[in-house]
């Protein structure tokens, strides 16, 4: 009896040790893991920074990302406007196959399904802590909101563990930041409410009360008031909970540094989405007159600083040898996109979308074609790859480095693009401009006929609108001077062929002009 006691403790201290040894196994597999940062800027151009070509700007601390890691020359947004590209990065999918994807108001509902795959909930499941720290603008709540309780569904219910956001744009209403779907510092006897149509009686605006602006508005920007800037839609109520615009890249830099602080011992994706410089542009006073080109300057310059004490804080906390970071923009360059602040008459010699035609809602090169890096130190040498890839196929390639397949998404699995091991990546890559679509395959571009107008009149931008399809040889004409449509009619029609194959024959419908 004593030895079939002791025979069965035996058996059972064996198996507790095999159980312990394969707890410990998991764990140290989850501690290999890199961590993964997407640095992700809002209306940032091609040629806005040094490590591209500006020569009126010094960016050191992106450069630095630059010329440690990869440089992508041919990375792209997935669509020249905000809402799009970020649904894009985070969803894997084309936006235009959501017809939710379009630039959307502060109280717009959600239009990522909490059915839908994603970047953090992928990540998520692989024992990732996820985050997302700075601008939203993918929708909250089912478009009923009432912002004085749990705002939901959200980043929250889409993969993150934790959200820090602005719901839209720094231009629009609601001025305040959101933790976990609760707004930040809300008095609960100052409610807020929230109005994109009408405003609430005996709140000033823009266009009724100039006398109280310290920021003028050139379009669209002439609803309430807040920090003495206008912004898009009307607010009232919930003034302790305003932010203060000109401590925003300060305040989400804290955000960032804490979290990595916290969450250093197992591996964590950080979404840090900043905003600059997408309007209203409000430097610190730190950085107020440092590049000589006004405020669009200025946060550019600001920005950068923001991204130098990020690496430094991964780099003091031990972390940054194990975690892979991609940087990149969400669309293309715009100079005056609503206010008067010398973002235009200030420019000098500097070109935003560098040697590129168009900029942000365009079609052409400009609106798209972004600043792409990926790093990761001792990892991925340093370089520059012409590879065609896509934000969107950050998910597939991710999922792989995790030990994912991932196959229910438009995302491409260019892991060993993005890693520089492979000069190959995409052949074929739809992209989309206010609702148009048009087709990158190889060094080719083609824009199908739309109407409406050739050039935004407003931000001074063409928008790849013709009476005729555009073909352009983007690998010769970088610039997009010589449309090649009449004079090499084959391309053109099998360009048209393998466009009307991916995109589909639907994909001329009339558009209005979306503007931000």
């Amino acid at each position: 009896m004593k030895k079939s006691i002791l025979i069965l403790f035996g058996v059972l201290f064996v198996l507790s040790c095999v159980e312990t040894k394969k707890e410990e196994k998991e764990v140290n597999e989850v501690s290999k893991k890199p961590n993964i940062v997407v640095i992700y800027l809002d209306d940032l151009g091609y040629g806005d920074l040094s490590a591209y070509g500006a020569t009126e700007i010094s960016t050191p601390n992106i450069d630095a990302l630059a010329s440690g890691g990869l440089k992508f020359t041919n990375g792209y947004a997935s669509s020249a406007t905000c809402t799009p590209s970020r649904y894009a990065l985070l969803t894997g999918m084309y936006p235009w196959k959501n017809k939710s994807a379009k630039i959307l108001p502060g109280t717009a509902p959600l239009i990522i399904s909490t059915e839908q795959q994603t970047l953090p909930k992928m990540l998520k499941k692989e024992g990732y802590d996820t985050a997302i720290i700075g601008k939203w603008h993918l929708g909250l709540g089912t478009g009923f909101v009432n912002w004085n309780e749990r705002v939901s569904p959200g980043p929250n219910e889409v993969g993150f563990d934790e959200s820090y956001i602005l719901a839209a744009t720094q231009d629009r209403v609601p001025t305040v930041y959101i933790k976990d779907g609760y707004v930040v510092n809300l008095d609960p006897n100052d409610p807020i409410e929230i109005n994109y149509e009408t405003n609430f009686e005996g709140q000033p605006t823009g266009k009724d009360n100039p006398e109280l602006l310290t920021m003028k508005w050139h379009h669209g920007h002439n609803s309430s008031i807040v920090n003495g800037i206008p912004r898009i839609g009307y607010m009232k109520g919930g003034d302790a909970a305003k932010w203060s615009d000109i401590d925003m890249a300060d305040h989400f830099l804290e955000k960032t540094k804490t979290y990595i602080k916290s969450h250093k011992d197992k591996p964590f994706f950080l979404y840090y989405a900043m905003q600059q410089p997408h309007v209203p542009r409000t430097p610190h006073p730190r950085f107020v007159g440092k590049s000589g080109m006004g405020p669009r300057g200025d946060v550019i310059l600001e920005a950068d600083w923001c991204i130098g004490e990020f690496i430094k804080t991964l780099e003091v906390e031990g972390v940054l040898d194990n975690t892979l970071i991609i940087f990149s923009s969400d669309n293309g360059p715009v100079l005056n996109d609503g206010y008067f602040d010398d973002s235009d008459t200030k420019i000098g010699k500097h070109t935003p979308a560098g040697v590129l035609r168009g900029g942000k809602y365009s079609l052409f090169e400009a609106g798209i074609r972004m600043p792409f890096i990926t790093y990761w130190k001792g990892q991925i040498q340093p370089g520059v790859s012409d590879a065609l890839v896509c934000q969107m196929d950050l998910l597939a390639s991710i999922a792989k480095l995790v030990g994912v397949e991932e196959n229910s998404t438009d995302s491409k699995e260019l892991l060993e693009a993005f890693l520089g091991k492979s000069d190959e990546g995409r052949e074929d890559l739809i992209i989309e401009a206010t609702s148009r679509t048009a087709l990158r395959s190889g060094d080719w571009l083609y824009i199908p006929s739309y109407k409406g107008p050739e050039v935004n009149t407003q931000v001074n931008i063409e928008l790849g609108n013709s009476d005729v399809p555009l073909l352009y040889n983007l690998k010769q004409d970088l610039s997009q001077t010589t449309n090649l449509y009449e004079s090499n009619p084959e391309k053109a029609k099998e360009m048209h062929a393998k466009f009307i194959k991916l995109r589909g024959e639907d994909y001329n419908v009339t558009q209005k002009l979306e503007l931000k």
